[in-house]
């Protein structure tokens, strides 16, 4: 099978089998993505479609819970592996992986995703199908024994298939890719990044209409008057997104103290019924508050109060809002931390639509500029200022946004939006919820080519590792480290104890003059004869901290240990250098 496999690749020329395979990448990552969508609405529809509008439902205390359980049951003996943060475990694939991505990810996160949202987990979606779509991209670049570059690039196909082809935005999906995958665009990655977006959003126009995926329909166009409140709105935007990633950061820690999966499972289950019962539009990814935000009039905003305590109460609209406003992110890492899966790009739009529209009828309320501002055109606005907030990609959000509900004719503002919200929460946060965490070890992938370059060259690849007999302890005589020079071609040796901890170093230089003295053999050993290690290298280390310290040390030659002191092997800059000109060259040659 594989010998045909092999066989079928060598018919075409490099280039056009890469465009083979994003054909490929697109038209599963569709498919995943219908799939998903299918589930989620038949599971949601068949627990809620008899719920009585008029009053509190107590199987909303019910529902969550059951979800998570299930997904956690699921996880743990059908996928029997973490699943993860989609968009994490991705940046964490490039850039310690080498694109790598297990093959049950290319299934594992569809129907987990669904057990979750369908039983009213409140996140999104679009992140389960994004890891999806890039673990196709990268299991088929494994099936063919592509090399590491073309696997990176076929995880950034599916990655952008895979929002092309659940939100219908063949454009967000390319800017996704190079916005937060932070893969970058070249001549040679263009075309099979579109061919995947097109490819998936024709299919999925194909099984679900040519309709955008929020109807909007523009009743009040574009003024420049409205300047300072698109401005305004923009800060205010960056903010909700700014307290949206604080909290969710903050939770999330919370829950990691945590080992027991039932204890989590009792907390976040039961955070996130109390939440879904007082707020029933907190239930899965809250799609049809976004429509009814979007396309609503006068008493047409009340139906989000179906369901729920606050039926007939029409004079708490605001105090409705703000509460979604405070609680979303709650129910959000609730659903996560608790056991379920699911991302935030559903929660980004939902929380992005309140607020623009709470903060348009706070303006109207009191008047301000002597302004009346257009409630549906505010609630679309503040969706692009969320999204480009909390995921740090104001493109993607502009684009994302104008694709999902044809508010082309809002351009101008959007960006003013998306600029203003992004510009405000980059003050306080220089990572998305995506990367900050593995900014802060050192694992993030940027588009400073130098950077990069570092995050992807891997320790394995530069470490010399030693055998045990070229290593020595401090008892050995002369004649022993003779014997061992004699045999080796280093010029270092690591001198440890008898746990293999690191103790020393023993250069060559420093005994090449009474190396050949055999009088010497028997009375002179490695204790009189080693040197303690000007520093150390830790095997977590990351390349930017390896060549830093080669910088501060002046040395050519530097001991990696792991975390126990152990001893692994040496590091020599000369391979570093060797190996960090290699990979540019690769990058320049592109």
């Amino acid at each position: 099978m594989l010998l045909r496999l092999l066989l079928f690749r060598r018919m075409f020329t490099p280039r056009r089998f890469i465009l083979i395979l994003s054909l490929l990448v697109g038209v599963f990552t569709a498919a995943a993505g219908l799939m998903l969508k299918w589930l989620i609405h038949q599971i949601q529809y068949l627990l809620t479609h008899q719920f009585d509008v008029e009053g509190a439902n107590w199987l909303y205390l019910l529902y969550p819970v059951v979800g998570i359980f299930l997904t956690m049951l699921f996880v743990q003996y059908v996928v029997r592996d973490d699943i993860g943060h989609g968009i994490t475990k991705i940046l964490y694939a490039i850039a310690r992986k080498h694109s790598r991505i297990p093959g049950h990810n290319t299934w594992s996160s569809v129907f987990s995703s669904a057990i979750t949202i369908g039983f009213g987990g409140s996140v999104g979606a679009e992140a389960p199908i994004v890891l999806t779509g890039s673990a196709i991209g990268s299991n088929l670049g494994k099936l063919f024994r592509l090399n590491n570059r073309t696997l990176l690039l076929l995880v950034g196909c599916g990655a952008a298939g895979a929002v092309a082809g659940i939100f219908k935005a063949p454009i967000a999906g390319l800017v996704f890719t190079v916005e937060v995958l932070m893969i970058d665009l070249t001549m040679s990655s263009l075309l099979p990044l579109l061919v995947s977006c097109v490819t998936a959003t024709a299919i999925t126009y194909f099984f679900s209409g040519t309709s955008t995926i929020f109807h909007f329909e523009l009743h009040d166009a574009f003024s420049i008057d409205r300047t300072p409140a698109y401005l305004i709105l923009g800060v205010f935007c960056g903010l909700v997104a700014l307290y949206f990633t604080r909290v969710m950061t903050h939770l999330e820690r919370f829950f990691s103290r945590f080992n027991s999966r039932y204890v989590k499972l009792a907390m976040g289950g039961s955070m996130l019924s109390i939440l879904i019962y007082l707020f029933p539009s907190l239930y899965g990814e809250g799609y049809d508050l976004i429509t009814l935000l979007l396309n609503g009039q006068g008493d047409d905003f009340l139906s989000m109060f179906n369901n729920s305590l606050f039926y007939g109460h029409s004079n708490l609209l605001l105090v409705y809002l703000g509460l979604l406003i405070v609680f979303k992110v709650f129910a959000s890492t609730a659903t996560n931390s608790g056991g379920g899966c699911g991302g935030i790009f559903a929660p980004s739009l939902f929380l992005g639509s309140v607020a623009g529209f709470f903060f348009c009828n706070i303006w109207n309320e009191f008047n301000i500029l002597e302004l009346q501002l257009p409630l549906n055109n505010f609630a679309l606005l503040g969706m692009c200022g969320l999204m480009s907030g909390v995921m740090h990609a104001p493109l993607t959000g502009i684009f994302l946004i104008a694709e999902l509900t044809g508010g082309y004719q809002l351009f101008v503002p959007l960006m003013m939006v998306s600029v203003c919200a992004y510009l405000t929460i980059f003050i306080f946060e220089r990572h998305s919820v995506y990367s900050q965490r593995l900014a802060q070890q050192g694992d993030l992938l940027t588009h400073d080519k130098d950077r990069a370059i570092l995050t992807l060259m891997s320790m394995d690849s530069v470490i010399e590792r030693y055998e045990d007999e070229q290593m020595l302890t401090v008892d050995m005589s002369l004649g022993k480290i003779a014997h061992c020079i004699t045999y080796s071609n280093y010029n270092v040796f690591p001198v440890i104890d008898s746990g293999k901890k690191l103790i020393g170093v023993l250069y060559v230089d420093d005994v090449r003059h009474v190396m050949m003295r055999s009088e010497l053999f028997g009375s002179l050993f490695v204790r009189q004869l080693m040197k303690p290690y000007v520093a150390r290298i830790d095997i977590d280390d990351s390349m930017d901290v390896v060549l830093k310290v080669f910088t501060r040390t002046r040395m050519w030659t530097l001991p990696v240990v792991d975390r126990d002191g152990i001893f692994l092997g040496f590091i020599r800059k000369s391979r570093v250098l060797s190996i960090y000109r290699q990979m540019m060259a690769d990058y320049s040659n592109d």
